[in-house]
């Protein structure tokens, strides 16, 4: 059957729904045409030139990302800079462009739920509970291991989900840990309701420095994994949706997951050549 845009938009609407988006955030079709059909399916955390490059270099007319291609009004397109380009090389190839941001995060098996999944935690609920939810939605999440685990192994698991070589900490690791609370990407002001919901130890990104002040005064421990490595995890389950969909819907389509996406920082220690 042909595959259009929209088609697309009411899978996603149904595994995130567009309504959960905080009232700030854009989601949904960014840039292209409802109507038009689909070759391919590319997902990526971040709209770049390169993902674009990508998409047309695997065949691929329909991009979904994480992070919205465009976040604030636009009040000009200049086709010199980064930005203007991407969207010219879209436009110009009909490449549609589809975001799912904080539905994405707030909905039930979204980032936060993916992140915890992978650190082997159970009994996941919201941190920060979406108001007049009728289903377990809302940002971050808290969850449990039973029995408590060691702090050393918590951040071995940690390492290895995000796929770092080092964490930053604010306040000393538990020597054991019982409840986590994690939030995908820039949660430093939720680092309180970790904190009250009794979390021994909170994960997530953008820790602001007052932030980690008031986690050593109070005892508590933080880990900035990154605002990349704690979201990056979450977009092989948007391609695993979509995946689903499209056999059960008998999609010929391919649903591809971005090969050349990389972090945009990078660790440079005393060893690191310009």
């Amino acid at each position: 059957m042909a595959v259009r845009v929209k088609n697309i938009l009411k899978i996603l609407n149904q595994q995130a729904p567009f309504h959960l988006a905080e009232t700030w955030d854009n989601v949904g079709l960014l840039v292209g045409n409802p109507e038009q059909q689909v070759t391919a399916v590319i997902a990526g955390l971040d709209p770049t030139n390169a993902l674009v490059e990508e998409a047309l270099a695997r065949g691929a007319n329909t991009i979904v990302t994480h992070h919205p291609v465009i976040f604030k009004p636009l009040s000009a397109i200049n086709t010199a800079d980064p930005a203007g380009r991407l969207l010219a090389t879209a436009l110009s190839n009909n490449i549609s462009i589809i975001g799912c941001h904080t539905n994405f995060d707030s909905a039930e098996e979204g980032v936060s739920d993916y992140l915890g999944d992978q650190l082997g935690l159970g009994s996941l609920s919201p941190l920060v509970p979406a108001p007049d939810a009728q289903s377990p939605t809302g940002i971050g999440r808290v969850g449990h291991y039973q029995p408590k685990i060691a702090g050393s192994e918590f951040l071995q698991r940690v390492l290895r989900v995000l796929q770092l070589p080092a964490v930053q900490t604010a306040g000393r690791i538990p020597a054991e840990i019982g409840c986590v609370a994690v939030c995908g990407g820039s949660g430093s002001d939720l680092a309180p309701a970790a904190f009250a919901r009794g979390a021994d130890i909170y994960l997530s990104a953008e820790i602001k420095h007052s932030t980690a002040i008031w986690a050593v005064e109070n005892n508590f421990c933080i880990m900035d994994g990154t605002h990349y490595a704690t979201e990056k995890p979450a977009v092989s389950l948007l391609v695993d949706k979509l995946s689903k969909a499209s056999k059960e819907e008998g999609w010929n389509i391919e649903i591809l997951q971005t090969i050349r996406e990389t972090p945009p920082f990078v660790f440079a220690d005393r060893n690191y050549q310009p």
